[in-house]
């Protein structure tokens, strides 16, 4: 598979991160998970993060959402710290939405049902909920599957669905933990397709994390290698792959990045 991004934010013209962490630290039963984590995500920006299972990437995704505070350290979005801030606000008030790995729809509703049963939460007004579902079922090929439960979809719909309802919100970050898990190499062509056009198209800024590292190079601008709860490695995906820090850590000799 040959990159398929065309362009790659290396340099802002202005600096601006929208989420900052700062000096992170956090463990759990006296077991160190997190150790002085420091990262940022610019607007407009697709940052991935890499690293071994339990080096704490889904850690990193439960502190930015609010699900768990750290030890120590700030969470900061649009320049303010969030860290005591519960998860409905960052939710609404700092346009902040996550994609899990499993779940995060309802397997007993139809595609459309789970649209509306999110868009009844985040869009007041009916005709805009009506309108922003048909945009979504049509922006992401789910027109002939709109009225098929959820439980019945395949990987790749699957993966659709919870993105659409995602933007719902108009988020203005998106945390993807693990999207191209489990998928065939034509829905993961898709799914970087679409995770691009939101990039270039609405301005979203991007956390990735994925076990797929090749998949998910395509699509970043820079990201990190975690490694012993700590930043061992960060750059551009061509930098990185030649980080002799990132290729002991989590690479290795083989890997294969064009």
């Amino acid at each position: 598979m040959s990159v398929i991004k065309k362009f790659r934010i290396i340099k802002f013209k202005q600096k601006k991160p929208l989420l900052k962490l700062e000096n992170i630290n956090i463990a759990f039963a006296n077991r160190p998970i997190l150790q002085n984590i420091n990262l940022e995500i610019n607007h407009g920006e697709i940052l991935g993060m890499l690293g071994p299972n339990g080096v704490g990437k889904s850690t990193i995704f439960n502190l930015i959402t609010g699900l768990i505070k750290p030890d120590k350290g700030e969470i900061i979005i649009k320049d303010e710290k969030v860290n005591e801030y519960p998860i409905f606000v960052r939710t609404s008030r700092f346009k902040l939405n996550i994609c899990p790995q499993i779940g995060g729809y309802f397997f007993d509703l139809t595609l459309q049902e789970n649209l509306k049963a999110v868009a009844e939460i985040q869009v007041k007004e009916a005709r805009t909920r009506e309108e922003k579902i048909n945009y979504l079922i049509s922006k992401f090929d789910l027109e002939n599957i709109r009225d098929i439960k959820a439980r019945h979809l395949s990987g790749g719909q699957k993966k659709r669905l919870i993105l659409a309802m995602a933007l719902l919100g108009d988020p203005e970050l998106l945390l993807l933990d693990e999207p191209f898990s489990a998928l065939d190499i034509k829905s993961i062509k898709t799914l970087q397709d679409i995770i691009i056009n939101l990039q270039s198209e609405r301005k979203i800024s991007i956390c990735i994390t994925d076990h797929q590292a090749a998949d998910l190079l395509r699509v970043c601008d820079s990201a990190i290698v975690l490694a012993d709860g700590k930043v061992v490695a960060k750059g551009t995906p061509s930098e990185l792959v030649k980080n002799e820090n990132a290729i002991n850590a989590y690479f290795g000799d083989s890997f294969k990045f064009n």
